[in-house]
């Protein structure tokens, strides 16, 4: 349904405010809509201090132009401030609130916030045109006003570290905060492992269990308490006993995680103490504590945070502005910005609340969604010491890495190990990439053997690029016999995913290649086909962005343009997403190309971005853009357009992107769909059938996809997959694109503390 009427008699007002706890990429969100506003000809308003500002009008509503919300993408919390406002809970407050934005004639807000802020803004919305009938009545509006503004349009982002919200699979804050949790758990598991002690970590969330679950997954925890899936009465015997069990493995560190809102079946609290006790009484060793509090709120957000909510903003002004009513709530579902209605949004929320407090348990599970229940089931499988083998003889697998180092590529082993054990089957490690079978690089990995690789950066194994030649198959399928491998699991890149389609080609007369072969996708690059992402590149994008805020830091001595090159090889998912999460001017990409024309629009924008006062202007370009338009190329020519008014600096980031811990997410990830692989390697070997395929996450999915289909899903000339998902951010990324005009009124405010261009 389209606006019509005296709403589109003025240019649309749009005010942004952020309410509740803060939470890492607030300051992005805030960022992305200002700047997509004033792109869209919309005049923007920051509300400070939440709906405090609304309430109390005066300087807590203040006009915001483009460079306001400069310098702030990398900051922790939210520049416009938060309160939680009492006021506004009441009709009296809310009437005031309306009041002051009809003055400013503000008719559409964007709320950033928890559920408790987005609800209130949809009452505001629905009680507008009452509150705006006692305005006029009582002689603080005139009907004029009233009959210009009939209604107020809701946009809400959710920001939240605790990733509560029901339909979205990430909240704004919760990468960020988990983060933090995850870096604290490595750095305890040293100390417990030095001391052969175990410590028992809370974590925030309240109601949800998102952070416990996925930190002691990407942290190796032996156990994890959450408010929705409370354990047998037993646990303190079970946890005990596993406890002894990993002990009599060989494990010297062990971490327990507890939610802050953890309870036992019959509603008691389970804290970190209790914990700590029941193990200290069952082991009869030392154990400790740690609370980890409000440093999980804090701190830079997270690449990831930084790229979704630049997203969401511009998604949010985008609803606003295309005549929608009914309040929307932004989220991501798939990777993808995705709206819907907010009212039912926070009901199902708040329903999966009251499933807890009211003890339904697996209902409150089932409304969390599959991608929640996936985590809880595959924790509880992983953390077994004991695998149970469930067959007379055990297929033996052989893991190998073929192509180029991807971070986390130890945690998809180790997941590989643990899980394949649990289901009977046998592993052996390849050391040195493809050649090590022929050579007979060849060694046991038992869960043992595996268990501290999830936070090792590299790869254990080794991995390497080798050259296919005529006896690369014959060489294989004869180590193959002579190791006794029944199947191979592959975890790399594109020559890996090239290695398997070789193999069932050359089967035909190498019959012992007949075998199940699985393909795990680990490469920064991003560029594999059956998958949506890749093991490592969550990585590699951190690593990236964090190089970039250190970058644009230098750039305050000077006035200066940086040119980034980033890898990628052709296929330029690291480019874009570090362009926007790094806040970068101008991003060049393999699948867009680089010609003449697009240096002097990057000219034509870096001349009037100077000429504005700017400071900085960054470009980032995949190694693989353009042949001729390289990196240095790039510099001398926007240095020679210069005029002496800024200097230009290339940088070439290099192989910094594939080193590094591998982050949560890529931990979570790796496990995940290490998890599928070695299902599909145990349904092969049940059934007795030889595929190949390749281990995938599309649309949430886990898929296993024939190797058959590859030539379908790949471009072999820039060896990367067709009609990637994430190319189409690129057309609708003006939240961090400069505009084809100066911003209309650029003004700035110091009570905002924000440093003026610094930065896109």
């Amino acid at each position: 349904m389209g606006l019509t009427g005296p709403m589109t008699a003025h240019p649309p007002r749009i005010a942004v405010l952020t309410s509740g706890g803060d939470a890492p990429g607030m300051n992005a969100a805030v960022r992305a809509a200002v700047r997509a506003g004033i792109e869209r000809g919309a005049h923007v308003f920051g509300i400070l201090e939440g709906w405090q500002g609304a309430v109390d009008g005066g300087r807590g509503i203040r006009r915001l132009g483009w460079d306001d919300v400069a310098g702030i993408l990398h900051r922790g919390g939210t520049v416009l401030g938060t309160a939680r406002c009492l006021a506004f809970r009441e009709r009296a407050g809310m009437r005031q609130a309306a009041f002051h934005l009809v003055q400013h004639r503000i008719d559409r807000v964007v709320v950033i916030g928890g559920d408790g802020s987005l609800a209130g803004a949809a009452e505001l919305a629905q009680l507008w045109p009452e509150l705006l009938t006692e305005l006029v009545a009582s002689g603080d509006l005139e009907q004029e006003q009233a009959d210009a503004h009939p209604r107020l349009v809701v946009c809400g982002l959710v920001g939240s570290i605790d990733n509560d919200m029901v339909g979205t699979d990430m909240t704004i804050g919760a990468d960020s905060a988990l983060h933090r949790i995850v870096d604290a758990l490595d750095a305890i598991a040293s100390t417990a492992a030095s001391h052969r002690r175990t410590f028992v970590v809370e974590v925030m969330g309240r109601r949800c269990g998102y952070l416990a679950l996925a930190s002691a997954l990407a942290g190796a925890s032996a156990a994890a308490f959450i408010p929705e899936d409370p354990p047998a009465a037993d646990w303190g015997a079970l946890l005990g006993e596993s406890q002894r069990l990993r002990h009599e493995l060989g494990g010297r560190d062990s971490t327990v995680v507890v939610a802050e809102g953890a309870r036992e079946r019959d509603g008691r609290p389970i804290t970190v103490e209790s914990v700590r006790e029941v193990l200290e009484r069952s082991l009869g060793a030392d154990a400790r504590s740690t609370t980890l509090g409000h440093v999980q709120r804090g701190g830079t957000p997270s690449a990831y945070d930084r790229s979704m909510a630049s997203t969401m903003g511009a998604t949010a002004v985008d609803v606003l502005l295309s005549g929608e009513t009914e309040p929307q709530v932004i989220g991501v579902r798939h990777n993808r910005a995705h709206r819907s209605p907010l009212l039912p949004a926070v009901r199902r929320n708040r329903d999966v609340a009251r499933l807890v407090d009211e003890g339904r348990y697996a209902e409150a599970m089932a409304a969390r969604g599959s991608s929640f229940t996936e985590l809880d089931a595959l924790l509880r499988t992983i953390r077994s010491p004991h695998p149970t083998p469930a067959r007379a003889t055990q297929p033996r697998v052989a893991v190998l890495h073929v192509g180029g180092l991807a971070p986390g590529m130890n945690a998809a082993v180790r997941a590989a190990v643990r899980l394949g054990s649990a289901e009977g089957l046998a592993f052996v490690g390849v050391e040195g990439g493809l050649r090590g079978l022929p050579d007979g690089s060849v060694r046991p990995l038992t869960p043992a053997d595996v268990e501290s690789w999830v936070a090792d950066a590299g790869a254990a194994l080794g991995s390497r690029r080798d050259p296919f030649d005529a006896t690369t198959l014959p060489r294989l399928a004869e180590a193959v016999t002579a190791h006794g491998i029944d199947g191979l699991l592959l975890v790399g890149g594109f020559d890996a995913y090239e290695l398997a389609q070789r193999i069932r080609a050359g089967r035909a007369g190498l019959p012992s290649l007949k075998l199940p072969v699985v393909c795990v996708p680990a490469s920064i690059d991003n560029n594999l086909p059956a998958t949506e992402l890749s093991i490592g590149a969550d990585t590699a994008l951190q690593a990236i962005v964090d190089s970039i805020d250190k970058i644009k830091a230098s750039a305050t001595a000077a006035r200066r343009c940086f040119v980034v090159e980033v890898m990628g090889r052709r296929c330029g998912y690291l480019a874009l997403m570090a362009a926007i999460a790094g806040g970068a001017e101008r991003v060049h990409l393999p699948e867009d190309g680089v010609d003449l024309d697009t240096v002097r629009g990057d000219v034509e924008a870096m001349r009037r971005r100077f000429a504005a006062g700017g400071r900085l202007f960054l470009v980032v370009r995949s190694e693989g853009a353009d042949d001729d338009y390289t990196t240095p190329v790039l510099a001398n020519l926007f240095e020679a357009e210069s005029n002496g008014e800024f200097d230009v600096r290339p940088i070439v980031l290099g192989h910094v992107q594939q080193g590094g811990v591998p982050s949560p997410f890529d931990r979570v990830l790796a496990t995940r769909l290490a998890a599928r692989a070695v299902e599909s390697l145990a349904e092969a070997f049940d059934a007795q059938a030889a595929p190949a395929v390749m281990i995938g996450l599309q649309r949430g999915r886990l898929t296993a996809t024939p190797i058959e289909q590859m030539d379908d899903l790949v471009d072999w000339t820039a060896r990367r997959a067709k009609d990637p998902w994430w190319h189409g951010l690129a057309p609708s990324s003006t939240a961090w694109a400069i505009p084809h005009a100066p911003p209309p009124d650029p003004v700035s405010y110091s009570h905002l503390s924000l440093p003026p261009n610094r930065e896109l």
